[in-house]
């Protein structure tokens, strides 16, 4: 006998809009680190927001709208939770990283603080996985978002590395590849693989031995 497929009631209570806007950007957020975006079925985020299609259109605009609602939300909160675990405050912290760090904020300590943050949020980790791989498509309509994202990022750790590195550039792209190696390795057996042991393993080896790692602690002035 086939399974049944689950039913999602549509007589759920109101929500003021930006609680329901907020529920759809969670659950799509779900789906899409489970399906990727081009799995995404807008019938689906309706039935499990309780809604119809044009009522989560009504919030969203469309499906491209939904998902850059997903990468901006995921932004900003991703830049408040690594303020939490830099310990400084809102206003100390660039909304992007191609300025570097705050003062007194080194490239190890940053990179640390980024690896601690992303073991917490294993999902929202494969959720930019998953977007990343399929955005390597140009006609992805994330494509550019991921570029720009890498730019930033390789941007922001170059400019600490100077004390590190006569090719901060370099070094910039191989920490971001050893992110990224890292954490695919993680997501495959997060049972198994220590996110934050391995990321400090892999550090001695980027940043050198404990006289390299001081400097890495402090920017320069």
């Amino acid at each position: 006998m086939a399974e049944m497929a689950p039913t999602y009631r549509r007589d759920r209570p109101r929500l003021p809009a930006a609680e329901r806007r907020r529920q759809i950007i969670d659950i799509t957020s779900a789906l899409i680190a489970d399906r990727g975006f081009w799995g995404l079925s807008m019938q689906d985020v309706a039935d499990r927001c309780g809604l119809t299609v044009p009522g989560v259109l009504r919030h969203v605009g469309s499906k491209v709208g939904l998902l850059v609602a997903v990468l901006e939300h995921r932004d900003v909160e991703d830049a408040r939770s690594l303020r939490a675990h830099l310990g400084v405050g809102e206003d100390e912290v660039p909304d992007e990283w191609s300025a570097g760090g705050p003062e007194g904020v080194g490239l190890r300590q940053l990179c640390s603080a980024t690896m601690r943050r992303n073991a917490e949020q294993p999902e929202i980790v494969r959720l930019f996985t998953v977007l990343e791989a399929e955005s390597l498509t140009p006609s992805h309509p994330a494509h550019a978002y991921f570029v720009r994202r890498q730019e930033n990022a390789t941007a922001a750790f170059a400019s600490l590395a100077g004390d590190l590195s006569d090719r901060p550039h370099s070094l910039a792209r191989h920490i971001v590849a050893m992110m990224d190696g890292l954490q695919i390795q993680w997501l495959r057996a997060p049972q198994t693989f220590d996110l934050v042991r391995e990321w400090e393993i892999a550090a001695e080896v980027l940043f050198g031995g404990p006289e390299d790692a001081a400097r890495g602690q402090k920017r320069s002035g």
